[in-house]
Order: C-alpha cells, then structure tokens, then sequence
C-alpha cells in the first residue's frame, strides 16, 4: 500500500498542478489596460458584435444549404442556446470583473487545465470570427461590383482548386484585418467612437430591410411549389423571414444574400443601402474581434499560461499591441485562404464549447464554499461565539474518539471539539439541505463542500454527450434497435435528471449583491445540454479540426505554460508565518507557530492554551 501510495504520488501532484485554481487579488479591478469605456460604449459593442454576419450572410447560406424557410426555427433554437449562455455570463461578469471572459470564470472556478482549453477555443474562436467576418465583408462589397473583383482575381492573379481551401486568395479580406489591426492598436476610445458610428447605421438599415422586405413580402415563395417551408432540418428570425419570403430560398446567393435579394426584385438602390448596411455592420463585428481576442490573449499571458511577450501594454495606448497585430495578421491569413463555410463550422464549435464550460462553471461556483484569504486564517481570534464551519479541515483526519494529539485549522473548531457542543450546525454552503439531511446524510454527509456537485456536474455534461449522441447517431448512423435506443434514452435522461436533482438539494451560495442566474441548476444545465446538442449538428471534419487544434493546445501548456503558471509559482513561495492548533491527549491546546525565513530555516515557537475543560498550568506541569 506505502508502495502504491509513493509510486501515485507523482501523477497525484500533476492533477493537483492541472486543476489548480486561480487566486483573486483583493483589488479585482486593478489592470494595466486603460478602463475609459462608458455603459453606451459597452451596450454599442456588444450590439455590434452580435449584428454583422451572422444577420447578413449565414442566414443566406443556411437557408439554401441546410433549413430553406426554417431557418426561422434554426435562428429560435440558437437564440434559446444563447439567452441561456448570456445569464451565465453575466452572472460570472458581476462576480468577476477582470479580462479574460470564460478563461477566467473557468479558472477561478473548475482549474488551470481546464482553463486553459477554454482560454485556447476562445482565441480560436475569435480568428475564426473576424477571419469570416473579413470573408463575408469582402463578398458583399464584391456583390456590388457584381463579382468584378473576384473575377479580377481568379484571372490576373491566381486560384486555386485544392480541398478545404477558398478557390481563390480573398486579397480583400485580408488587407481589411491588417488595417483594422492596425487602427485598433492605437487605443479604445478610437475605435469606440468609430463602432458608434458603424453600430447606428447598422441598426437603421435592419430596419430598412424590415420594413421594405415585408412589403415585397410573397407568401408563395414558401409553398411546396418552391420547395416548402421545411425541406430539411428543423433547429434573427425576423430577418431570416423576410430573406425568404421575398425569393424563393432555392435561388439565394449565400455570398450577399440580402442584397441580393432586393437586386432581383428591381430594387438596386435598396440592394446597394443593404450591402453598405451590411459592411458597416460587418465592421463593429470586425473591431469587436479585434477588440476582445488581444485581451483573451493577454489575461492568459499575464497569468503565465501563454507567452509573456502578450502580456506587454504598451504605455502610451494603453492596449496589448503585440498581441492585436500578431493575432491580426494570423487572421489574415486565415480569410486570404480559407472559403466562408469552412470558418463559419470551424467557428461554432469553439463558441459552443466555452458556453459549455462557462455554464458547468455557475453550478461549481454556486455550490462552492467561499474560500478565505490565508491571512485571515492564521490570526483567527479565540472567540466562542465564533461561527463554526461545519466542514471539517483537511488536517482533521483522525476521529473524535481517538486519544492521540489532533490538528485544527481554527482555534474555534477547537473550542467546538473540547467543548463537545451537540448542537445542529446551521447548514453551510455545498452541504446537504437540512430538509434532505435526515434520509441521504449517512450516504452524502462524509463528503467534503461541493464534492458531490462538482462529481454531478461531470455527470451532467457526459449525460448530456451520451443522450444528444443517441439522438443524433442512434437511428441513422448506428442504426440501433428501438429496444436498444429506448432504453439508452430513459438510461442518459434518468442520469441527466439526477444529477440534476442531486445538485439542487444542497445549499447554494446566496448573494444579492451581485446578479445570479435564475433557477440553478436548471438554466446552466439545459444550456450544456443545448450546446451539446448544437455541437452533435457539426460535421465530422470539423471535429477533426479542432481536435488538431486541441492538441496543438496541449502541446503549448505543457511546454511552457505549466511552468511558467503564477499559481504554480505562487504555491512555491514560502509562506510568512503558519499556525496550527494542537489537542494533547489531556485536553489542553497548543498553539504552534512556524516562521519560515528566507534561508529556509523554520523557528518554531509554542505555547500552551488552557480550555474550560482542560487542566491548570501547574497540573499540567505535574504530569510532565
């Protein structure tokens, strides 16, 4: 067993460095990046950064190449998927104001690893999306000039016909994230100022299109003569409405759909008001990439986990300028090659992936203790009255009963023990509610705070793969039996359910300073299992990519950012001064106090405290 136990002591110690969590400072707003941006500045960056092409373009194309009509209800599933991710990010963005977005809710919450995966999609996330945003701006503006660009391209300088690439280098994509990398470097409010002006007639041409679209509004174009309103799969619904009501959905350019639209309906005027709505949109998108990926980059160069060369401010903008134009020039190369579709698939998955994670991280978070500072541990006052933690510590490893010496964190969990108070403890955060302590305490209540939630929520999200895989795969793929895909159903959905119910039962943290999401576990919860869903709906190629882009991650942690950590850096510091409370056979307590010096010398100092039920000093002598 000793044999055993050293051999697993160092894979223990890995896990222990992979799922360490990240200490927050006590001053969280501190930051070497320049805060100048107002709550309009902030309502019109995020506006921008949902309207762009997503509204424009992918509506086009998913409603030729996938939905038709339906992409009404494609856009209804996908906005439920993202009301559920924006209340469990705006929790964590009241708890944790700091740059960094689900990286940081993840490692402050569930571990540096885990962190650092998240941290990984998310910049992959975002050169996905401004490469695409690049790609689409350069279509519309394209469609303008009817393809005359394009053209040019493919016949004075080159194309090409090579699989999973564009068949032609996108010039045009390219060049615009250079400029616009260059332009964000010189600090936020520039680009602030222009994305007002972007976002103001984004929106006023989304109401053009509105109104004008539903007047050419033709009902037949979703008849069965034109294909029918749901011709394939069923999973900005106003839009997507008037996109397909005004042409019919078979006949859609997926390039410039909108515009194109009101080109074929006579209307060229209002084609060319769309397409300069579009790029005007397409720009607050293009700055909100640029904007968001370099602070992603930073927040994790400045924990240790990425290279420290990102971690640099310059101090005149006041913005991590190394990080905007390398991370812009490799989008660039991104839309210079790859085709609109290809990004866009490569693009969700990541997203889907860290909304996953962002949610699993509210339920961890909400069930967890709060931890205290080590300074405030160590001087704890010998106060009574003082509440007890009901936990017990991790230096409380021998029982009650035993007389040998024992070891407490706090001088009031002693008192607790010497005093042998039987009185019910109120119940504390991560334990079982009270109501649910007398019928599951004998086989939950050894259990440490949070443990049981943090083994639920890993239930929760392999339940969640396990059911949308069957659903997915079960009958056309994997062609199972109707007895087999029953009972794999009622099988993952009862796991599902309880771990659900598992978690619920146990007592949440309850602050009503900060906003929280509503009805924990079950808004985070269905929005793994919607995410999960939406990820099971891409195709096996992008699969492939991201597991190649995982482990090109893998590789760049385990080189350098495990070693570079400042949580790891931070756990080999030695500590100022530790003090431990210690139980004799006789009742009384030792208080030990251990200094550690720079040398690594330790001065070790004690003193006897007497409790009410402990004997005098001089009885105590006389048993010596």
């Amino acid at each position: 067993m000793a044999t055993c136990s050293t051999g697993c002591a160092p894979a223990v110690r890995l896990c222990q460095r992979l799922n360490r969590l990240k200490t927050l400072d006590g001053d969280m707003m501190a930051t070497s990046l320049k805060r100048c941006l107002s709550t309009l500045d902030l309502t019109l960056m995020g506006v921008g950064g949902m309207v762009g092409s997503g509204l424009y373009v992918l509506t086009g194309t998913v409603a030729k190449d996938t939905a038709g009509p339906a992409v009404v209800i494609s856009f209804v599933f996908a906005g439920i998927a993202s009301l559920l991710a924006a209340f469990c990010y705006a929790e964590f963005g009241a708890r944790i104001p700091k740059t960094g977005s689900a990286y940081m809710f993840t490692y402050v919450s569930v571990g540096e690893v885990w962190a650092f995966l998240i941290g990984w999609n998310v910049i992959l996330e975002n050169m996905i999306g401004g490469a695409a945003v690049a790609r689409a701006w350069s279509g519309y503006l394209d469609s303008i000039f009817n393809h005359a660009i394009q053209n040019f391209t493919e016949t004075h300088i080159m194309q090409w016909n090579v699989p999973f690439l564009a068949h032609y280098p996108d010039l045009l994509a390219a060049g615009i994230l250079v400029f616009a990398s260059v332009f964000i470097s010189f600090g936020v409010q520039v680009s602030s100022y222009l994305n007002h002006i972007f976002s103001t007639i984004s929106m006023g041409v989304i109401a053009f299109i509105l109104v004008f679209g539903f007047m050419l509004a033709d009902p037949a174009n979703w008849s069965q003569e034109q294909g029918g309103f749901a011709p394939y799969a069923t999973a900005y619904i106003l839009v997507s409405c008037v996109l397909t009501l005004m042409v019919p959905w078979r006949t859609l350019d997926p390039n410039s759909a909108l515009a194109d639209a009101f080109f074929r309906r006579g209307y060229s005027w209002a084609g060319i008001v769309v397409a300069v709505g579009s790029i005007c949109a397409m720009n607050t998108v293009l700055l909100c990439n640029l904007f968001s990926l370099p602070r992603i980059v930073y927040a994790m160069a400045e924990d240790g986990l990425f290279f420290s060369i990102f971690a640099r401010v310059n101090p005149v903008t006041k913005v991590p300028v190394n990080a905007i134009l390398v991370f812009g020039i490799l989008m660039a190369g991104m839309a210079l090659i790859f085709d609109l579709e290809a990004l866009v698939q490569f693009l969700s998955i990541g997203t889907l992936l860290a909304y996953t994670f962002v949610a699993a991280s509210v339920i961890v978070l909400r069930f967890q203790p709060e931890k205290t500072n080590s300074k405030d541990t160590t001087t704890t006052s010998p106060n009574v009255n003082a509440e007890v933690s009901p936990a017990p510590s991790e230096s409380q490893t021998i029982t009650e009963d035993s007389e040998e010496p024992k070891q407490y964190e706090s001088f009031s969990d002693k008192l607790q023990l010497v005093e042998r108070q039987k009185t019910r403890e109120r119940r504390g955060v991560g334990h079982l509610k009270a109501y649910w302590e007398p019928y599951l305490d004998r086989l939950l209540g050894d259990c440490e705070p949070g443990e049981v939630v943090a083994f639920c929520v890993m239930t929760l999200i392999v339940s969640s793969v396990s059911l949308c895989a069957v659903l997915e795969f079960g009958n056309e793929q994997l062609q199972f039996p109707v007895w087999c895909f029953t009972m794999l159903l009622v099988i993952f959905t009862s796991a599902y359910v309880l771990s659900l119910a598992l978690i619920w039962i146990h007592e949440p943290q309850r602050n009503n300073q900060t906003f929280q999401v509503p009805l924990v576990p079950l808004t985070p919860g269905a929005s793994i299992l919607f995410n999960v869903f939406l990820m099971m709906k891409l195709s096996l190629l992008t699969w492939i990519r991201f597991t190649v882009w995982i482990a090109i991650g893998l590789l760049v942690y385990f080189g350098y950012g495990i070693w570079h950590s400042k949580e790891g850096l931070r756990e080999l510091q030695p500590k100022d001064m530790a003090a431990r409370y210690v139980v004799l056979p006789s009742g009384s307590l030792v208080e030990t106090v251990q200094s550690v010096q720079p040398d690594g010398q330790v001065v070790t100092s004690a003193h006897q405290i007497s409790s009410p039920a402990a004997p005098t000093a001089t009885e105590a002598d006389g048993n010596r």
